[in-house]
């Protein structure tokens, strides 16, 4: 797939996903929270990283009360200049600040943490595939972020952080070309479904 068609795909599917419906998107944001929680990687982790949504994206809010509620910590992403992402600690209703994208995250003085310290990090999705390939919107900052769990191509199963990946059902498209960067997921959770990876 050319990068003219990565990009008109992702056009595409950030359409598809910003035209769902309020009530929709709440209901799937529920769906998907219970979801997760079902999940033994979720129980058994302590330091987890969510985001705020934006674009259209599937929201993890309801994720986040709970996770505080659990006394899990949770961590919210943030970009540099220099195009890395790190991990600052969040609790609901801390101050945030918007990013150069217009993205909210947390103040510069929240405590970071490293990427290979997190035990679950759930991320957003343009789209996805059933072999856990990613679409994100193109920055490459999440594989950046957790490039140490591919150093060869070849994801080793019991090291670093659960990746699972948040999207609408309808964000699914037949397959993703992969590139040698790219992270995999180990799982991807919809309204609909838990596709294990």
């Amino acid at each position: 797939m050319s990068q003219t068609d990565k990009q008109a795909l992702r056009q595409q599917l950030r359409a598809k996903r910003r035209g769902v419906l309020a009530q929709q998107q709440r209901s799937a944001a529920v769906a998907v929270a219970a979801q997760v929680q079902s999940l033994s990687a979720f129980q058994r982790a302590n330091t987890i990283a969510l985001y705020l949504a934006n674009d259209g994206e599937l929201s993890p809010e309801v994720l986040l009360q709970q996770c505080s509620q659990l006394g899990k910590q949770c961590y919210l992403p943030v970009v540099a200049e220099n195009q890395q992402m790190s991990f600052a600690h969040y609790q609901p209703g801390a101050r945030l600040q918007a990013n150069r994208f217009g993205i909210l995250e947390p103040l510069s003085c929240a405590p970071r943490i490293p990427a290979q310290d997190l035990d679950l990090v759930l991320m957003p999705l343009v789209g996805f595939d059933r072999s856990g390939a990613r679409l994100g919107m193109g920055g490459g900052y999440y594989d950046r972020a957790f490039d140490f769990l591919n150093p060869a191509g070849i994801r080793p199963q019991a090291q670093g952080p659960k990746l699972f990946g948040l999207a609408y059902s309808l964000q699914e498209v037949e397959r993703l070309e992969v590139a040698s960067w790219d992270i995999p997921l180990d799982a991807i959770i919809t309204e609909r479904e838990v596709i294990d990876i």
